[in-house]
């Protein structure tokens, strides 16, 4: 990583520190938002195996551990790049769930996992980094392992590389829609092929 990249790093990391301090994002645990969580808890249901290990990249300060009260997991691991967020949602105590601060580009999985659910977040990844993080995260899934995509509205720089990649199937796709115009998700459901 040359030094501009690096500037812009830091500065990127201090935005996301700052939004998540001042509450910018605790409108992810509104009403509305709840209707998409409630479709990424549903595909778990329906199609991950029973008792998964999940990992939410893009966990915020953990949104969607904290409605999936009535689910059961094995472990689940949240990942953000915020550690403001981490911190939060670390304060939570949630059970059998781990919190990391790291940059989804430079992650690397120590587990397998069932569920993988980029929430929110893959079009924050840098164009020429997307297809090498989606290729790490698919040497870290179980033979039944889905991944999860949630999206805000059209989602442009995200879906080819889920519908081109040759090592994925798209299982599902839901358009969750709210009564606030041009306010929806995209939410689809892969599986290796």
């Amino acid at each position: 990583m040359n030094i501009l990249d690096k500037f812009h790093n830091w500065r990127r990391k201090r935005r996301w520190n700052k939004q998540y301090k001042t509450g910018r994002w605790d409108s992810l645990k509104s009403e509305i938002e709840s209707k998409r969580y409630y479709q990424i808890i549903d595909f778990m249901k329906k199609y991950a195996v029973e008792n998964p290990r999940i990992l939410d990249l893009g966990c915020g300060d953990g949104v969607l551990n904290k409605r999936m009260d009535k689910f059961n997991f094995e472990n689940f691991v949240g990942v953000d790049y915020s550690d403001v967020s981490i911190k939060k949602a670390k304060a939570e105590n949630f059970p059998k769930s781990e919190f990391l601060v790291s940059d989804i580009v430079k992650y690397q999985p120590e587990q397998i996992f069932d569920v993988v659910v980029f929430n929110e977040v893959f079009y924050y990844i840098h164009e020429n980094e997307k297809r090498n993080v989606l290729n790490r995260i698919c040497k870290n899934l179980s033979d039944k392992a889905i991944i999860i995509v949630s999206i805000y509205r059209e989602g442009l720089g995200v879906w080819e590389y889920f519908k081109e990649n040759p090592k994925l199937k798209e299982i599902d796709f839901k358009r969750v829609t709210t009564e606030i115009e041009k306010t929806y998700w995209k939410i689809a459901v892969y599986k290796q092929s």
